[in-house]
């Protein structure tokens, strides 16, 4: 079976085991008598919304003299959103990209100004693409140059699938067009080298962080920022992070999910969810969970975490994300094209 036939059968797969995890929580609502929303975010989230849920139910309980009761899903961005269009409860999202929450525009289940609600287009914190390499850097991985060369196994998953993964897409294309000064040509010619270089390509950044560090394969993962600070927390003598030369500043929106919220009752308790997320004490959790914060003076507080200096492209210098997702990441588009069918 060809490997673009492989992926679509398990990313198929993953929308199922979303939908049915999701509409399973769901169920129990109303037993309860207690506020409840479900927020489906992508795969690195778990432990940011883990701390941040807690912050936020003390919050709600001082402000509303009441609990609420906060469910979670994760999974590939692509593959989550598409849950929520098949129909699982979400009523907020917390997803990798701007394009993948306004693919719930399209079908009516969120109103078009979603963006400018919230400060930042709607995106409480940024991350940015890294590397992730094993301790004493063997096969000393230092730039995207080093990881088309012969030999060198890299890990990064599902365009297809997975939000992240278009972030590590377009930060490599970028270095490629600087490099070559944008031959289209030259630049699919380094892309290609590339991905003939990735030994998995997994549906979503959390998978691929499990390939990496506990199946213990690949040489480099090109990963989140966040994702990379909390494995060499948690194996500071097994891992590091390697800084390219050049990245881009990724910026996962959050949205309130208009059509679900309102039919659910949760509308108002959902926003406030989301507005919680730019106060100092939520921020700082952020930037503790390897997050860029959206607060300019408390991400200066995480200066030590952070490569603040990282030369950093912007999805506007792609013309946006339906310019984007037109161009790379459709069938037949240039992801397919360098990657095979």
């Amino acid at each position: 079976m060809k490997r673009k036939g492989v992926r679509r059968i398990l990313i198929a797969a993953l929308i199922i085991l979303s939908f049915s995890v999701i509409v399973g929580f769901r169920k129990n609502k109303d037993e309860s008598g207690i506020v409840t929303i479900v927020n489906v975010s992508y795969d690195p989230t778990r432990e940011l919304f883990e701390k941040y849920n807690e912050l936020f139910q003390a919050h709600y309980a001082s402000e509303h003299g009441e609990d609420i009761q906060i469910i979670q899903s994760h999974g590939g961005s692509g593959s989550q959103v598409r849950s929520v269009i098949e129909g699982a409860d979400a009523d907020v999202v917390t997803l990798a990209c701007e394009y993948d929450v306004s693919l719930l525009e399209k079908v009516d289940l969120l109103d078009a100004e979603w963006k400018d609600r919230l400060p930042g287009d709607s995106a409480p914190y940024t991350s940015t693409i890294v590397f992730l390499v094993r301790k004493g850097n063997e096969k000393n991985i230092k730039d995207w140059d080093d990881l088309v060369q012969k030999g060198v196994d890299v890990i990064t998953p599902d365009p297809k699938s997975s939000g992240g993964a278009c972030w590590n897409f377009l930060a490599a294309w970028d270095y490629a067009d600087q490099k070559y000064n944008g031959n289209e040509d030259s630049i699919k010619s380094f892309m290609t080298k590339l991905y003939n270089n990735v030994l998995v390509l997994d549906s979503g950044a959390r998978a691929a962080t499990t390939t990496f560090v506990e199946n213990g394969q690949g040489d480099v993962l090109i990963a989140w920022e966040n994702e990379a600070i909390a494995t060499v927390r948690e194996y500071p003598d097994e891992y590091e992070i390697v800084s390219p030369s050049s990245s881009i500043l990724a910026q996962p929106c959050t949205a309130v999910v208009d059509r679900i919220a309102e039919k659910d009752g949760s509308k108002e308790a959902s926003t406030e969810y989301l507005e919680y997320l730019y106060s100092d004490e939520a921020q700082r959790i952020i930037g503790e969970s390897g997050y860029r914060p959206y607060d300019e003076t408390i991400l200066n507080e995480f200066s030590d975490t952070f490569d603040l200096g990282i030369k950093l492209c912007t999805i506007d210098d792609f013309g946006g994300w339906k310019a984007v997702y037109e161009k790379f990441f459709s069938d037949g588009g240039i992801f397919d094209e360098i990657y095979g069918n």
